[in-house]
Formats: C-alpha cells, sequence, structure tokens
C-alpha cells in the first residue's frame, strides 16, 4: 500500500496515459507496413489509432479537474 493521497482527476490523467500508449503503439504497428512495403493494414486498425487523442483529452480533462480542484482547496483556505 502507499502513502499517496488521490486528487481529483489522477484517475483520468491515468487512464488517459494508458489509452494514449495504446493508441500510439496501434500508429506504429499501421505504420510499419507503409515503411517495410508490406500490405497495409485494414481500416479498424487505423481506427485504433484515434485513441492517441482520446487518451490526450483524458488526460488533459484530468489535468484540468485537478487544477480546479487545487484552486478551490486554495480559495477556501484563504477565506478561512
Amino acid at each position: 500500500m502507499t502513502n499517496e493521497t488521490h486528487r481529483p482527476g489522477d484517475a483520468l490523467v491515468r487512464i488517459g496515459a494508458i489509452v494514449f500508449i495504446i493508441g500510439a503503439v496501434a500508429t506504429l504497428a499501421t505504420m510499419t507496413p507503409l515503411f517495410i512495403g508490406a500490405k497495409p493494414l485494414p481500416t479498424p486498425a487505423y481506427f485504433v489509432c484515434m485513441l492517441m487523442g482520446v487518451g490526450f483529452a483524458l488526460a488533459l480533462g484530468g489535468l484540468l479537474r485537478a487544477a480546479r480542484a487545487q484552486r478551490r482547496q486554495i480559495r477556501e483556505a484563504s477565506a478561512a
């Protein structure tokens, strides 16, 4: 077990990173046949590449959520 405190948005950042990595691996897998002169992969493989953008958006959303929560905590601490 760890002593880390989980803040708002941490889960979104982690999920976004995982989805981004899956999309990056899919991009490498779909581009490799084009460089080595092999037959291109089917169309659904190219749709998996779009997970890079989805993962980036999820991670960005998690960062924004964490920033808003931190700003809220600072505002509450200064009001008290």
